[in-house]
């Protein structure tokens, strides 16, 4: 299993994340170089991809969207990720099972 960079404690944690936009469906792929590949099925027009991403990691996470947030990186393929709510042990275990789809 690969290891996901996590950076942070407590309420607050921070994840990179590469985006793939325009896949047949949006679902978490894999865990691959520290950070979660995330293929997403909208277009990177209007901001669309970035609403899917958080759309698909909250699911995957069982969380709210409100507790994910893209906080760099929002028009690059590589983008950095705040969650609040869980622990780093538990957002490795939910992104890196690669299950999770919307």
């Amino acid at each position: 299993m690969a290891l996901l960079d996590v950076v942070g404690s407590g309420d607050e944690l921070r994840i990179r994340v590469r985006v793939k936009p325009r896949a047949s469906r949006s679902r978490v792929l894999s865990v691959r170089n520290g950070l979660v590949e995330v293929a997403v099925a909208a277009p990177p027009v209007d901001g669309e991809a970035n609403a899917e991403l958080v759309a698909v990691l909250a699911s995957a996470l069982s969380l709210p969207r409100r507790s994910v947030e893209i906080v760099s990186g929002a028009s690059g393929r590589v983008k950095s990720i705040r969650i609040r709510g869980l622990t780093g042990a538990e957002v490795t275990s939910r992104l890196s099972g690669g299950q999770a789809k919307r």
